[in-house]
């Protein structure tokens, strides 16, 4: 059944027109943490919350849309499998945990997404992927060859070849990146938390939850928040505002929403869900690779 959800947009003659979800967006990100993908316990995968994000994909490709999904996990499913517990400082067993993890990880994906008659593909991707302008080109190619066969892209960073200076840092920031090159309608970031506070909700309990954002000023941007409460993850609020940027400066909405329960993406779908929609501001004289090359210091966080 063809699910809708109604936008109203008023024409320069005065008329109401009414646009489903359906119409409005035709081209999904979404980025999934490790913290949501792993139990906290454990750091080993939630095969049940992996199950549903993928039928839960599966259903947004069944109706129509592209979906390409940024998860994070290698990391912390390679440490699981090796025996590390405490998140590692140096990049070479980082890189060897990914190296472990990332095959891991796809293998689980690719089984899920085969249950549901649907194909996914690896993409693996450094900073110099999109500052350096043939492989940019490369890459944008590639993800529309996938759509175009009607695979579901599945994109890290190449956390076993990236060295300090070639670091996204974050999977929110690769995931709006992501988004602007493959010239996407909207991102979800599913999160450990509901959207944009106005203060750490988790320190203030009379914080509020801000549904929408029109314009992302000083004072929203000043909401930033760089810490994670958890061992797995690397992003924060901060990063979240940094891929709002990109991604509402290069024509598409964001939504963050907590991916605590895998059942938000059709609450979204249905225009029924908590969080944070940022609405696309599309700016003409924003360049990506100029962005990226200006904005995004090198970063040593990794632990993707």
């Amino acid at each position: 059944m063809r699910i809708m959800i109604m936008y109203a947009f008023r024409l320069t003659t005065g008329k109401m027109i009414e646009m489903s979800f359906l119409d409005n967006y035709k081209r999904v990100v979404i980025k999934i943490g490790s913290s949501t993908l792993t139990h906290a316990e454990t750091g080993s995968l939630n095969f049940s919350k992996m199950e549903r994000l993928v039928r839960s994909i599966c259903d947004y490709r069944n109706s129509g849309m592209d979906v390409c999904l940024v998860s994070s996990g290698a990391i912390a499913v390679g440490r699981d499998v090796i025996g590390i517990k405490e998140r590692p400082s140096d990049i070479s067993i980082k890189q060897a945990c990914a190296a472990v993890g990332q095959g891991r990880l796809m293998m689980t994906y690719q089984k899920l997404f085969s249950e549901y008659n649907q194909n996914s593909g690896q993409v693996l991707m450094t900073k110099n992927t999109i500052v350096n302008p043939v492989s940019r080109r490369n890459v944008m190619n590639t993800f529309e060859e996938l759509f175009d066969l009607n695979v579901v892209p599945i994109v890290n960073e190449n956390d076993t070849v990236s060295t300090y200076e070639m670091q996204f840092g974050d999977n929110d920031t690769l995931s709006a990146i992501v988004t602007s090159i493959t010239k996407a309608d909207l991102l979800i970031l599913l999160s450990d938390i509901d959207g944009l506070y106005s203060d750490d909700p988790h320190d203030n309990p009379d914080a509020k939850l801000i549904r929408e954002v029109d314009t992302l000023d000083r004072k929203i941007l000043g909401m930033a928040k760089s810490s994670t409460g958890s061992d797995v993850g690397t992003g924060g609020m901060a990063t979240k505002l940094t891929a709002a940027k990109i991604a509402t400066y290069s024509g598409a909405d964001m939504i963050i929403a907590n991916g605590g329960n895998m059942g938000i993406l059709y609450d979204i779908m249905n225009d029924r869900y908590t969080g944070t929609l940022f609405h696309r501001a599309k700016d003409a004289e924003f360049v990506l690779a100029d962005y990226i090359q200006r904005e995004m210091a090198p970063t040593s966080t990794g632990g993707q």
